[in-house]
C-alpha cells in the first residue's frame, strides 16, 4: 500500500506507524467509569469498506496523517494533515 504524505509526497505504507480509527480520538471523559475506559482501550470495529485511520508518518518527517482507505481493496482514496482534518470538523 502507497500512502501520500502530504509533505513528502507517495511513500511505502512501511514509512508509517498505523494509529487506529481517526474517529476513536473522542477519548471518554476521564470520569466515565471503567467500562467506558475498557470499551475505549480494547474494543475497535473491522469493518469492510471505507474507514478513515490515522497514521503517523515515522520513518519521515512526522507527521500525522489521516488516510481514508478502503479495507477490502487496498485502495488509498485521501490522505490529509490529521490537523487539517480535525479543523475540517472531520
Amino acid at each position: 500500500m502507497r500512502i501520500t504524505c502530504p509533505y513528502c509526497g507517495e511513500r511505502d505504507r512501511r514509512e508509517f506507524y498505523y494509529q487506529g480509527d481517526a474517529v476513536a480520538l473522542d477519548r471518554p471523559e476521564p470520569d466515565a467509569g471503567e467500562a467506558a475506559w475498557d470499551d475505549y482501550i480494547h474494543n475497535r470495529d473491522n469493518p469492510a469498506g471505507v474507514t478513515r485511520d490515522l497514521w503517523y508518518h515515522e520513518s519521515g518527517c512526522g507527521a500525522w496523517v489521516v488516510v481514508t482507505r478502503n479495507t477490502v481493496t487496498h485502495e488509498v482514496l485521501n490522505c490529509e494533515l490529521a490537523s487539517e482534518a480535525k479543523e475540517a470538523g472531520a
